[in-house]
């Protein structure tokens, strides 16, 4: 390879066979699409569009009201992001939602927003487990933890009572700049070096 040429794709058919130039190429190809998984989260989002499993309004209506409800209470974006895409998983993944929306977000958001996310199924169940036989109360196992209050004051002052049809949401593409920037890069990620 001529100086100053760059490979444009990797040469090897086996990682064991990849060199330190075969890796930039793949890099410099990945900065290409940079910004587009948000593209794509918001393309997953409007799938919940006309979802209502059996709700009064659509999951991404529910989704939008949880946010909106966030934002005018003065949370900050990576909370209104999260608050967002919290049900995300709702029609992929119904038996473990939660935990869809914590891996989506996990590089990007705090410690204390990703434990609201993973946590917030069980939390939300306070408000309904009880009529489908399950116990209201397994919240109580984590009674205790840091952010035992925040994720339950989540539920309550915006997820729980986000099935309201009179409700005036912001629109989807409202949300998608805060999306970007909470985003944007990652805060931890195994394919990032360790800040010095």
């Amino acid at each position: 390879m001529a100086d100053g040429e760059m490979l444009q794709q990797a040469k090897f058919h086996s990682m064991v066979e990849g060199t330190a130039e075969d890796w930039a190429a793949i890099s410099r190809a990945g900065q290409a699409h940079r910004g587009e998984h948000v593209d794509r989260i918001v393309s997953h989002l409007n799938l919940l569009k006309g979802d209502h499993g059996g709700f009064a309004v659509d999951r991404l209506e529910h989704s939008l009201q949880t946010a909106t409800r966030a934002h005018q209470a003065g949370q900050d974006e990576e909370y209104v992001v999260c608050a967002l895409l919290h049900d995300i998983g709702d029609i992929l993944m119904p038996a473990n939602h939660a935990e869809l929306a914590a891996t989506i977000l996990s590089p990007y958001v705090s410690d204390r927003n990703l434990w609201m996310l993973e946590k917030h199924g069980i939390f939300q169940g306070y408000y309904f487990f009880h009529h489908l036989g399950l116990d209201r109360d397994m919240r109580e196992e984590f009674r205790g933890h840091p952010d035992f209050e925040y994720t339950a004051q989540f539920c309550h002052l915006y997820d729980q009572n986000s099935f309201d049809p009179a409700f005036q949401s912001m629109p989807l593409e409202a949300f998608v700049p805060m999306m970007r920037r909470v985003m944007e890069t990652p805060k931890r990620s195994i394919y990032r070096r360790p800040a010095e």
